[in-house]
């Protein structure tokens, strides 16, 4: 096991909130293998590579020789998590999440080392507390304490519902930490206060508080930097700018592509497995493509294989860099404005831009074509009625078919 500071060093690489430092060292310090736990509340089947930022630094602790407890959260899951919610969350069947959990073992352990993951469900103590158990719980905390969430805060201050057993999700998370006796718990920096909660409760239930390291929430492969700073949504299925992990190879390359110039390299800090002086040598090169290939080709290789990740950068090339058209291109209706509609705007309806200004400023550039010729007039207009096969871009070619319906 290497010494405390070069494990300390590599651990807090990327991470964003650390409670504490000096106690984590100490810990370290101790030479034996630390209790890690990092929960998931399977709400969806599918992970995507912003869920992995969290799954890798878990792995870190597996590969420093520390204790990895994958906690999934099937008892809380069906309680809901209100972070960041301004209204209640749906609540989910035993059976929907039963189902999520399965699919998100088998897709985390494309990360994690299966032989040192200790899989755990905290129904096994949850469904076990009795009334007055609860009671107890609930006893630990007080009611201010809990509306100093942000979300609690902002519903309570906007006179909107807070359900009761909203308010117990944090004290149910908590008592996980209790129930496994954790040394550290992971999460992203959206669970920080449910992970202090779990803090807290420990030291309530005469035990070691756990220490807390969070990481950053990945932002999609659409975001952008904006005064210095990467901005954007946030990865998710719902804003349609994830990488699944159970995608195609060439999909995975070709979306790894798509991220911007500069901000693959925020990509690279939190997961890429290159060490912090490998990702700067990358820097200096001054390649723009050749990083995010790089960066394809080590995500593809990681969830499928080498020759996949080959395989995909020679498909990519030949038809995004290339001439080339891809064997499959994805369709898109958009609605016309009294019979037609413009370029730009279709190409925004589309998702192929942010918006219709960046959208006029491509075309104008010379940045899109329309059945192979290129298109600058910024009031080009597309037919209704019409099928048109767009290209975007220049150096990361995307193609799309836009139907224009009436």
């Amino acid at each position: 096991m290497p010494s405390a500071e070069e494990q300390l060093s590599e651990l807090t690489r990327g991470v964003v909130d650390l409670v504490q430092r000096d106690e984590l060292l100490d810990r370290l310090r101790e030479g034996r293998p630390l209790k890690v736990k990092a929960g998931f509340d399977p709400t969806r089947p599918d992970l995507h590579l912003g869920h992995t930022v969290l799954l890798q630094k878990m792995r870190q602790f597996q590969d420093f020789g520390h204790e990895v407890t994958f906690l999934i959260g099937d008892f809380t899951a069906m309680v809901g998590d209100p972070t960041g919610q301004n209204d209640m969350r749906p609540r989910l069947t035993r059976e929907e999440v039963l189902s999520a959990a399965k699919t998100y073992q088998e897709q985390a352990f494309r990360v994690l080392d299966r032989s040192k993951t200790r899989v755990r469900y905290n129904s096994e103590w949850l469904a076990k507390l009795s009334l007055d158990k609860v009671v107890e719980l609930a006893a630990k905390r007080t009611l201010a304490r809990t509306l100093e969430r942000r979300d609690f805060r902002e519903r309570f201050e906007q006179h909107r519902d807070i359900y009761l057993h909203e308010l117990l999700y944090p004290l149910l998370q908590g008592y996980d930490s209790v129930a496994l006796e954790s040394d550290i718990e992971l999460g992203g920096t959206d669970q920080l206060f449910n992970l202090m909660v779990g803090r807290d409760l420990m030291q309530r239930y005469g035990q070691k508080p756990q220490l807390v390291l969070t990481t950053p929430i990945l932002e999609g492969i659409d975001a952008r930097i904006e005064d210095g700073r990467v901005t954007g949504k946030k990865m998710s299925k719902s804003a349609d700018n994830y990488v699944g992990l159970t995608e195609a190879p060439v999909d995975m390359f070709r979306k790894c592509m798509q991220v911007d110039d500069q901000v693959i390299w925020r990509f690279y800090e939190l997961l890429s497995e290159r060490t912090t002086a490998e990702i700067a040598v990358l820097r200096q090169k001054n390649d723009p493509i050749g990083a995010k290939a790089a960066f394809a080709t080590e995500v593809v290789t990681r969830f499928h294989d080498a020759a996949a990740a080959k395989s995909a950068e020679a498909t990519f090339r030949a038809t995004y860099l290339g001439d080339g058209i891809p064997d499959e291109v994805p369709e898109t209706s958009v609605p016309s404005e009294g019979g037609k509609l413009l370029l730009a705007k279709a190409l925004a309806h589309a998702k192929l831009v942010t918006s219709n200004g960046e959208g006029r400023r491509l075309i104008q550039g010379g940045g899109v074509e329309v059945d192979g010729a290129v298109v600058k007039d910024a009031l080009f207009a597309l037919e209704a009625g019409g099928s048109y096969l767009v290209r975007v871009g220049s150096k990361n070619r995307r193609f799309c078919r836009l139907r224009v319906t009436p």
